[in-house]
């Protein structure tokens, strides 16, 4: 089955502007992705898709796959899909932009997971170690069927622990946290860029419980690999000092 991975990368970024270009050790976020996609075993190509010239212009510049989309998409799921409606592969993979330290090897597990002919939509998710974690908004949490089919995400701690105080519930079952990295039969992506948002979407600020709520089946399989997502200035200084760490290891 041959794979695409498609980055949506845009310039506007309301926390940490013009984020895809910051720079780290030399290398701007979004080439970094792309390198790390490129690494990738199981893909056949890998695509910048952004909306911006700038971005267009730099991984031009660098050689990278670039192409430019509408600058109209409410999410990066639209403007992966707008690239993969040119596109003849089977597989689509959504990876975000600003994930400059994933492991080709965590790519590779989701579209094996991808492989499977029951599978139409694919994520991943990561135990939760942190406590606190399980209480943040930010963090988005996964429950999912003994086939590791997802029953539903929410940004509230799920599941409740009825009779224990929340410090304990960490202690009485696992919770994940949901990986934002997505893996798509190229028709069923086109099929989702069709519908419209759902009440569940709207309430909770995510994107997938359209899909959910619409009848459409995600599969959600646990990853070991650690990723970094950049949504801050914070977050851009963890992993420049954890590539300045790799450099000099």
């Amino acid at each position: 089955m041959k794979t695409s991975i498609v980055i949506p990368s845009r310039l506007a970024s309301s926390r940490l502007p013009q984020k895809a270009l910051a720079d780290i050790f030399g290398v701007s976020m979004i080439m970094r992705v792309y390198s790390q996609a490129l690494k990738s075993t199981m893909a056949d190509e890998v695509i910048i898709a952004t909306d911006h010239e700038a971005i267009y212009d730099h991984a031009k510049y660098h050689g990278a796959n670039v192409t430019m989309t509408s600058m109209a998409h409410q999410s990066g799921t639209d403007r992966v899909a707008e690239v993969a409606n040119e596109l003849k592969s089977d597989i689509i993979v959504n990876l975000q932009g600003d994930e400059p330290i994933i492991d080709p090897g965590q790519i590779d597990d989701l579209i094996k997971l991808m492989h499977n002919p029951d599978v139409l939509i694919g994520t991943q998710c990561k135990k939760i170690n942190n406590q606190d974690l399980i209480f943040d908004y930010n963090v988005v949490k996964v429950v999912r069927d003994i086939n590791y089919k997802v029953l539903y995400f929410s940004r509230q701690a799920i599941p409740a622990i009825r009779d224990a105080g929340y410090a304990d519930w960490h202690h009485i079952t696992d919770y994940f946290r949901h990986i934002g990295i997505y893996g798509f039969k190229r028709n069923t992506l086109l099929e989702l860029t069709t519908i419209s948002p759902s009440s569940y979407e709207t309430s909770e600020a995510l994107e997938q419980l359209r899909w959910l709520q619409n009848g459409y089946s995600v599969y959600c399989s646990e990853t070991m690999f650690n990723s970094m997502g950049v949504d801050t200035e914070e977050d851009l200084q963890k992993v420049r000092d954890h590539v300045f760490k790799e450099m000099n290891h």
